[in-house]
């Protein structure tokens, strides 16, 4: 459910993370650090767990769908320091990204792309039949990847380049966000009833499906925002981002729900940090991607 149970300005504590109300500004919560210059269409931020190392997916100026060669990947310091701004490129529209040993992988409208982190290099490039506009991607234990095709309503499995449909249809809810924990994948609706502007009829909820059996769990049981980026929030909830209303929320534990920050939309694939409290926010029409400190409870 919804939790709303704040007085206008106020701020509560909740499980390890201090909880604002919608009509909290974004400025509750310190700017770490932003980066905008060579930033074009940030999609996706991750955090590669190895190395610190922070990748953002860059769209480009040719929109979230074509085809022109445009899109790159960037490479920035978690202190939000660049790297190399165009660490990979030759990529079109890419969006999510997970690693698993030394491979990056990114989604990228109808293909999974591997590249080396070592090399800096494009090492595999995977056909997904039929996909229409891939989105976020997920690594399991055994180097599965997982990729949430939104338009579809569809979600893809690909092991030792072999590509299979995992699930489909309204059950799933045009899954964006998506995150192996144990023996589930976790999923972001976007929602149902997808119109061209990409608003919904019914928003979407998170769930998980079982990766042996497919079988679904609500998280939240009510409908909760057209999310986007999917992170566990270190204490048995998650993060995730309402890319049309702008909203990072926190799902705790038990499943209750409350909007964290109100941001422009376009609020993307965020990633987080627990040991930090650090959330980095892609916004994707602001063309930046801004660091935030989540205080945490005394």
């Amino acid at each position: 459910m919804i939790h709303r149970c704040l007085l206008a300005g106020s701020v509560v504590w909740f499980s390890s993370l201090t909880l604002a109300s919608e009509a909290q500004p974004a400025g509750v919560f310190p700017v770490v650090w932003e980066v905008s210059q060579g930033i074009q269409t940030p999609e996706s931020v991750y955090v590669e767990p190895a190395s610190n190392a922070v990748f953002v997916s860059n769209i480009g100026d040719g929109g979230p769908a074509k085809k022109d060669g445009d899109g790159y990947v960037a490479q920035l310091t978690l202190a939000g320091k660049v790297t190399k701004i165009k660490w990979v490129t030759g990529l079109n529209s890419p969006k999510g990204l997970r690693s698993h040993g030394d491979i990056l992988w990114v989604s990228d409208i109808d293909r999974l792309v591997g590249i080396s982190i070592r090399q800096a290099k494009i090492v595999q490039d995977i056909a997904v039949p039929g996909a229409k506009f891939l989105n976020d991607v997920a690594c399991g234990p055994d180097g599965a990847v997982y990729v949430s095709d939104t338009l579809n309503s569809k979600l893809f499995r690909c092991l030792e380049g072999r590509v299979s449909a995992f699930a489909e249809g309204d059950e799933i809810e045009s899954p964006n966000g998506v995150l192996v924990e144990g023996q589930r994948l976790l999923v972001a609706g976007w929602g149902l009833g997808l119109a061209a502007d990409f608003s919904t009829k019914t928003l979407g909820r998170l769930f998980a499906l079982e990766l042996q059996t497919k079988q679904k769990t609500l998280i939240t049981r009510q409908p909760l925002g057209n999310l986007d980026g999917l992170e566990s929030d270190g204490d048995g909830g998650y993060i995730v981002t309402d890319y049309l209303a702008g909203k990072v929320l926190h799902v705790t534990a038990a499943s209750e729900a409350m909007t964290l920050l109100k941001l422009p939309a376009g609020t993307a694939d965020h990633a987080y940090v627990p040991a930090q409290k650090l959330l980095i926010v892609p916004q994707m029409n602001e063309n930046k991607v801004t660091a935030f400190r989540l205080r945490t409870a005394k």
